[in-house]
């Protein structure tokens, strides 16, 4: 909670108690008094701090407190009798207000962001990129070329002035909350949460170059939701570019001012049979996996200098990773199949395209969550749901069991990148979106189990780690020792045993 906010907030608490302990004779003074102290913290935080929709209620106690002493100060008559029901009733809707107040600052709380652990400040640049080589298949209206926004975090210099606003496309903020399945407004508070990164500000000179790692949101998530993430490796000298991928984000502002939402929810509806709903799966990663493979050439072109920007010839283009959440991940996969990609990581994400072409020889790491895991073991174990299960589930046996023979060929595609170098553990405790920056949202989110009982700011620390220390390992010849076994520092993650011998895939 912000400093002027809170002491607001407990300037009504104040003037409640007030009101409701002083007799009648001998309020008049101190709640006139009370009432422009809380008045004056109102401007003030609405000045220093901007206003915010969570507190609604204590803006309007401030006016009604201040309309009613300053007019009891002032009166010349004697005081009123009010009725002791309407009194009652008054001070009861303040006590609900004052409550709800708390609620609502608890539950939306205008949050700082972890900060990066690195040597290095962080800059922080957005790219608008159109391919001219291929049609937008996701606009409703089948037109256009497509076109990506892609943000880039990097080391930079000493920085200067403010950081930049963690999301500063506001307009986008009640698309993300109605994702969520909350009221539009609720998102609001996050225009006041500030990145630890300097807007525009020079690239380090400390080295020549640094690896580039490109990274892939999830379905319906957004590049703001990996901020901090892209600024931890940043801060430890990589170039990191956040791919928006159009219309498979809950939404997109783009440099005119158009915003494009996700149309690609439905594709993961249960509702058709699960053979369709693999082919059209697989034929939205292809396009994610073309947004990737184009904005690698994007960044050849920033390099020779093709593209103006001040990242010219400064990316090791030699040594390029890649990440993914959830669906990213899988794009981050399937996108390490071009030669130019050495390394990737991928964030509790399920395969696609994994018929379409052999295994990757190249090393990967698989971080998943505890419960996503508990779905592959289930496949490693050979157990199949019972009847009370696939109930409870809403699902069903056939269904089922064809997502096990794409877990079986999944798990096999991830034992071969092992075998290269790679490794597969998970986090305890974890749910899918603590991969992600909404785990700090809303502390209500793990009480909804939206995501795991670890703290996000241990998950976040414990992601980081083992991230950085994987890039460092195949992208800096460096590192490496987390990806070793177990380390007492992080009792939290358990290392996949996964099986040696191919598990038997029905095609």
């Amino acid at each position: 909670m912000r400093l002027f906010e809170l002491l607001l907030f407990l300037s009504n608490i104040g003037l409640f108690a007030l009101t409701v302990l002083l007799k009648k004779g001998r309020r008049r003074i101190p709640v006139f008094v009370a009432g422009g102290i809380a008045t004056l913290l109102l401007v003030i935080h609405w000045i220093v701090e901007g206003y915010r929709v969570q507190l609604f209620f204590p803006y309007c106690i401030t006016v009604i407190f201040l309309a009613i002493s300053v007019y009891s100060y002032f009166k010349k008559t004697g005081p009123q009798k009010i009725p002791r029901f309407m009194l009652g009733s008054a001070y009861t809707a303040i006590a609900v207000m004052l409550v709800v107040t708390a609620g609502l600052l608890y539950a939306f709380p205008v949050f700082k962001l972890p900060e990066p652990t690195g040597q290095f400040k962080v800059g922080t640049q957005t790219f608008h990129f159109v391919d001219t080589n291929r049609e937008e298949i996701y606009d409703e209206a089948k037109e256009g070329k497509r076109e990506l926004m892609v943000q880039v975090w990097y080391p930079a210099q000493a920085g200067t002035g403010k950081y930049a606003p963690l999301i500063p496309d506001t307009r986008i903020l009640r698309y993300l909350a109605e994702d969520y399945g909350l009221p539009g407004f609720t998102f609001q508070h996050l225009k006041y949460v500030s990145s630890q990164a300097y807007p525009g500000a020079e690239i380090s000179s400390a080295q020549t170059s640094f690896p580039l790692v490109l990274a892939n949101p999830g379905n319906g998530s957004s590049r703001f939701l990996h901020t901090s993430q892209a600024e931890n490796l940043a801060s430890h000298g990589y170039i990191v570019a956040v791919i928006d991928h159009t219309y498979n984000t809950a939404a997109t502002e783009f440099p005119d001012g158009r915003i494009t939402t996700s149309t690609t929810n439905d594709l993961f509806s249960p509702g058709q049979d699960y053979q369709t709903g693999r082919k059209i799966r697989d034929k939205l990663g292809k396009v994610l996996t073309g947004d990737v493979t184009f904005v690698l050439d994007q960044f050849e072109l920033i390099q020779s200098g093709e593209i103006p920007s001040h990242l010219k010839g400064r990316m090791d283009l030699g040594h390029v990773g890649v990440f993914g959440h959830s669906i990213g991940g899988a794009t981050a996969y399937d996108a390490s199949y071009d030669p130019r990609i050495a390394v990737g990581i991928d964030l509790d994400g399920g395969l696609y395209r994994l018929r379409d072409r052999e295994g990757l020889r190249k090393p990967f790491l698989f971080i998943n969550s505890e419960s996503y895991f508990e779905k592959l073991k289930m496949v490693m174990d050979n157990r199949i749901y019972t009847d009370a299960e696939l109930k409870r589930m809403g699902s069903t046996r056939e269904w089922e069991d064809q997502v096990t023979e794409d877990k079986k060929l999944e798990l096999e595609r991830m034992r071969e990148t092992v075998d290269e170098g790679g490794q597969a553990l998970y986090i305890e405790n974890t749910e899918h979106l603590n991969f992600t920056d909404v785990q700090f949202i809303s502390p209500i989110f793990k009480m909804l189990g939206i995501t795991g009982k670890i703290a996000p700011e241990r998950a976040n620390s414990v992601i980081n780690a083992y991230m950085l220390d994987f890039f460092d390992r195949y992208l800096k010849n460096q590192g490496g020792v987390l990806m070793k076994g177990p380390d007492s520092r992080f009792p939290e993650v358990k290392f996949v045993n996964l099986p040696f011998a191919p598990l038997q895939v029905d095609n």
